[in-house]
C-alpha cells in the first residue's frame, strides 16, 4: 500500500496544481492540465538519481512558506467573506451533520479522508527527525495553518458556492495567485519527493529481508544512508503514475484511490504499532486496548466509508498492493525453499575430513571465494562442485553475506572468520554482516577487507595455541589495539597491512574436538610463531596466483505432481524474477574473468 501511495501522491499532488492553470483560464482544455502534469512527473522522475541531498535543503523552506501562504490565505478569507464558519470547531455541528445527511454524510468521509492524508507517512519521518521535531511542527504550524486554510475556503463558499469544485484557487486573492499557483506547484513536488523515497526506502528494506527481488540501489548521498535511489522501481512508478494521472476521467476518482490506500497505510500502521507495544515496549494491556479500540474506531469508519469508493477509482491501489503482494510472497517462498534445500543438504564435516587435506582433488594454486547463504556448515554446491570437476584451489573461503534485521552493523563487527577442519585443508569461512541500511559498496574494499580478516585470524590463532589443540576456532569480537599493532608490526611486508582491519581480537574461542587424522599442534611460541609465518606466506602467494569466485546457482523447480498453480508460480512466475533480477556476482561486484558459476536443480 506504501508503493501505492508512492504512486498515488505524486499523480494526484501534480495534478491539483496543475489544475491552477484552468481555473485562471475557464476555457482552457482538461487535456491541457494533463498534459502539464505528465510533464512536470517526466522531469520529476528524471532527476531522481541526483538524490535529495542536493536539493533537499530547499524542501523546509518551501513547505514552511506553503503552509504560511494558504495560513495567511484562510485568515483573509475568514475576514472578507464569513467569520461564523469558526462555529464549526463545536462537536456538535458533526452530530448535526450526520444527522441531516445520514447515509450520504458517511459515505462523504471517504471525500473528507483526503484532508488528513500525509499523516500515515509520520512514522517515516521518525527515521530522520527527533519525536520533539515532528510534534512541535505538526502542532504549531501544520495543524493551525491547515484548519485555517479549510475554514477560510468554507468562508468563501458561503457567498460563492458555485465555485466549490475548485474553492482553493478561487478563493486565493488576484494580487498572489500566481505566486501562491507557483508555491503549491513547488509544493506538491516536495510532496510527491517524500513518497517516492518512502517507497524506496521500503523496497530496500525489504531487499535486505530477503522479501522483494533484487534490484539495483544506489545511495545518493555520502552523509545520510537513508537517501537511496532504486532506478527499476523509479520507472515502473513513473509508468505507473503516467497511467494514473492520463487514466482517470476526473480527479474525484484519483482522490477515491488515494483516500483507500491511505486508510489501509493507517491501519496497517495501527496494527503494528500495537504489536509493537505488546512485544517490545511491553506496555499495559489496558493502555494498548485503549490505544487499539480508539484508533480502530475512527479509521474502521474511514475504512468502511472508502469501500463505497472501490468502483470509483478505489480499486487501483488494491490491484497494484495485490500485484507486490503476490510477487513478494512467491519471491519469499522459493528463496526460503532454497535456503532449506541448502540447510538440509549439506556437506557433513566427517565427509569432508575422509577426503583428507587434498580433498581427493589437485590442489593449484590460488584462492578460491565459494559464495553461499549458509552461514554454517559446508554447502551441499560446494561438494557438488569437487564432485564434478578433478582440481580446487589451495585455500578456499566460504563467502557468506548475511544482512541482518537490524538498522547497521558496526565496521568493527563486520567479519567473522573461522577455520573449517585441519589446518593444512586451508579452509576458511567468512561471515560479512550487514544491516539494512548498510550498503554493500562497489570497490575493492570489501575482498582487501576479506582477505586482512583472514590474515588477521590466523595471526590470532597462532596467539591462542596455547590455549587449546584444536584444529578449529571461532574468533570475534572487539579487536584490541594491542593485537592491532601486532599484527601491523610482525607483517609489514605485506600488501595488506595498512588496510582499514576490521576483524577483532579473541573474544570467545569455540573450540571442537579434532579429528583423528588432524595434525597435533605444538604450543611452543617458536613453532607457532614459524607455522603461522609459513601459512601467512602461503596465503599471500596464493592470494598472488589470482582468486576466483565461484557462485553457486540454484535453480527452482516445481515437482511433476505439484498443483496447476504452484508450477506457474514457481516455473514462471519466479523463474522470471530471478531471470530479471540482479544476479548474486552483479551484487558482490565480481569481475566477470574471475568468476565461475556451479548450477543444480532443486524440485519442491
Amino acid at each position: 500500500m506504501v508503493v501505492g501511495d508512492g504512486i498515488l501522491t505524486p499523480a494526484i499532488s501534480v495534478l491539483s496544481a496543475s489544475g491552477g492553470i484552468r481555473v485562471n483560464n475557464p476555457k482552457m482544455d482538461t487535456g491541457v492540465v494533463v498534459i502539464v502534469a505528465v510533464v512536470i512527473l517526466i522531469g520529476l522522475f528524471s532527476v531522481q538519481h541526483y538524490g535529495t541531498d542536493k536539493v533537499g535543503w530547499l524542501f523546509a523552506p518551501v513547505v514552511l512558506l506553503w503552509f504560511l501562504l494558504i495560513g495567511g490565505i484562510g485568515i483573509f478569507n475568514i475576514w472578507k467573506y464569513d467569520s461564523s464558519v469558526l462555529r464549526a470547531f463545536s462537536p456538535v455541528y458533526i452530530y448535526r451533520y450526520f444527522r441531516k445527511l445520514k447515509k450520504d454524510g458517511w459515505s462523504s468521509l471517504g471525500g473528507i479522508m483526503l484532508s488528513i492524508t500525509g499523516t500515515e507517512a509520520l512514522f517515516a519521518d521518525l527515521a530522520h527527525f527527533p519525536v520533539s521535531a515532528v510534534q512541535l511542527a505538526f502542532t504549531a504550524i501544520v495543524f493551525p495553518c491547515l484548519l485555517l486554510a479549510y475554514s477560510g475556503q468554507a468562508a468563501y463558499l458561503m457567498q460563492n458556492k458555485e465555485h466549490v469544485v475548485d474553492s482553493f484557487y478561487r478563493s486565493i486573492p488576484d494580487s498572489i495567485y500566481w505566486p501562491t499557483f507557483v508555491v503549491a506547484t513547488l509544493a506538491a513536488i516536495v510532496a510527491s519527493q517524500a513518497t517516492i523515497s518512502a517507497t524506496f526506502s521500503i523496497i530496500k528494506q525489504a531487499v535486505a529481508l530477503g522479501c522483494f527481488p533484487r534490484v539495483k540501489i544506489v545511495h545518493t548521498s555520502k552523509n545520510f544512508l537513508g537517501q537511496v535511489y532504486i532506478p527499476d522501481m523509479n520507472w515502473i512508478l513513473m509508468i505507473l503514475c503516467i497511467a494514473v494521472t492520463a487514466g482517470f476521467k476526473n480527479q474525484s476518482q484519483i482522490g477515491n484511490a488515494y483516500g483507500t490506500a491511505v486508510v489501509i497505510v493507517m491501519l496497517a500502521t495501527t496494527l503494528l504499532m500495537t504489536l509493537i507495544m505488546l512485544l517490545v515496549w511491553h506496555c499495559p494491556w489496558i493502555l494498548v486496548l485503549l490505544f487499539t479500540v480508539l484508533s480502530l474506531v475512527v479509521e474502521g469508519t474511514y475504512f468502511s466509508a472508502v469501500l463505497l469508493k472501490v468502483d470509483q477509482g478505489g480499486w487501483v491501489p488494491l490491484v497494484i498492493a495485490a500485484v507486490f503482494l503476490i510477487v513478494m510472497y512467491i519471491w519469499h517462498y522459493g528463496t526460503l525453499k532454497r535456503y532449506e534445500f541448502e540447510m538440509h543438504s549439506k556437506v557433513s564435516m566427517a565427509w569432508l575430513l575422509g577426503l583428507g587435506p587434498s580433498l581427493g582433488l589437485v590442489r593449484v594454486p590460488g584462492i578460491g571465494l565459494v559464495y553461499t547463504e549458509l552461514a554454517s556448515g559446508v554447502p551441499h554446491i560446494f561438494s557438488h562442485f569437487i564432485t564434478n570437476l578433478p582440481a580446487i584451489h589451495s585455500v578456499v573461503v566460504l563467502v557468506c553475506v548475511k544482512y541482518l534485521p537490524v538498522y547497521t552493523v558496526p565496521e568493527e563487527e563486520r567479519f567473522l572468520v573461522k577455520r573449517i577442519g585441519p589446518k593444512n585443508f586451508h579452509m576458511f569461512r567468512c561471515v560479512a554482516r550487514y544491516g539494512y541500511k548498510d550498503l554493500h559498496r562497489k570497490d575493492d574494499n570489501f575482498e582487501k577487507k576479506l582477505f586482512d580478516s583472514l590474515f588477521l585470524f590466523v595471526r590470532l590463532e597462532s596467539m591462542m595455541e596455547g590455549c587449546s589443540d584444536s584444529d578449529e576456532y571461532s574468533l570475534y569480537g572487539q579487536q584490541t589495539q594491542h593485537s592491532r599493532d601486532l599484527f601491523l608490526r610482525d607483517n609489514t611486508n605485506m600488501s595488506s597491512s595498512n588496510a582499514d582491519l576490521t576483524l577483532s581480537s579473541v573474544d570467545s574461542i569455540v573450540p571442537v574436538k579434532s579429528p583423528p587424522n588432524a595434525t597435533t599442534t605444538t604450543s611452543s611460541g617458536q613453532e607457532s610463531s614459524h607455522t603461522e609465518g609459513d601459512e601467512l606466506e602461503f596465503l599471500n602467494s596464493c592470494r598472488d596466483a589470482g582468486v576466483v569466485h565461484i557462485l553457486g546457482n540454484t535453480v527452482v523447480r516445481a515437482r511433476r505432481d505439484s498443483r496447476f498453480p504452484k508450477k506457474i508460480a514457481i516455473d514462471y512466475i519466479y523463474a522470471f524474477l530471478r531471470k530479471i533480477c540482479r544476479e548474486n556476482s552483479v551484487i558482490f561486484h565480481v569481475p566477470h574473468e574471475s568468476l565461475l558459476n556451479v548450477g543444480q536443480i532443486f524440485y519442491v
